[in-house]
């Protein structure tokens, strides 16, 4: 089996921030399995199918990102999973927007969702689904991009030319997870790195 996480915030005020992504991809991925978001379980939304002859369990925590871990903890005990059967998806602004990189068992690397998880599971050997989100530009006298930047950018929509783009991606970030759960880690990555 295996455990398959969008992060997100939860409710309508954030369907469209750029930090929704991982629920924007989890939710096409959905549609394209033929499976529905109909349980509520372990403080998240939830539903159940196979790709292949693999069971898989999709979910969208409800805790708000910084405490993603608490859900994603929950679910891997609940199905009796390690960590390496879990897929994580989330934005990442370290990436151009639109760029998708798969990686397993890397650092956090600051995303707060993603320290939520590793630290309720003292583990961080998950593979991750990394979707550019770009960065926040400067302020023309700003030498770095501070944290409340950053906050502030991740938790704004897309605009609409952002949205023409991301939406190309989207589709790409399904076949990356389809290829993950039938063909494994290093085939997704040479494919769609």
């Amino acid at each position: 089996m295996k455990l398959i996480v969008g992060l997100g915030n939860p409710g309508r005020a954030y369907t469209n921030n750029r930090h929704n992504v991982g629920f924007a991809c989890l939710n096409y991925f959905a549609r394209w399995v033929g499976i529905r978001f109909d349980n509520r379980e372990s403080l998240a939304r939830t539903g159940t199918g196979e790709v292949g002859d693999n069971k898989i369990v999709l979910a969208r925590p409800q805790t708000f990102m910084n405490l993603s871990g608490r859900s994603v903890s929950r679910m891997v005990k609940k199905f009796n999973l390690s960590p390496d059967d879990l897929i994580v998806i989330h934005d990442e602004i370290d990436l151009l927007l639109d760029r998708i990189q798969i990686r397993g068992g890397l650092s956090s690397a600051g995303h707060k969702g993603v320290s939520s998880i590793i630290n309720e599971l003292g583990s961080q050997n998950f593979i991750r689904i990394r979707v550019g989100i770009g960065q926040p530009t400067l302020t023309s006298d700003a030498t770095e991009t501070s944290e409340a930047d950053v906050a502030t950018y991740v938790l704004s929509d897309f605009t609409p030319e952002e949205r023409k783009i991301i939406n190309k991606a989207i589709p790409r970030v399904s076949e990356a997870i389809y290829c993950l759960i039938t063909e494994g880690l290093t085939a997704a990555m040479n494919k769609y790195n």
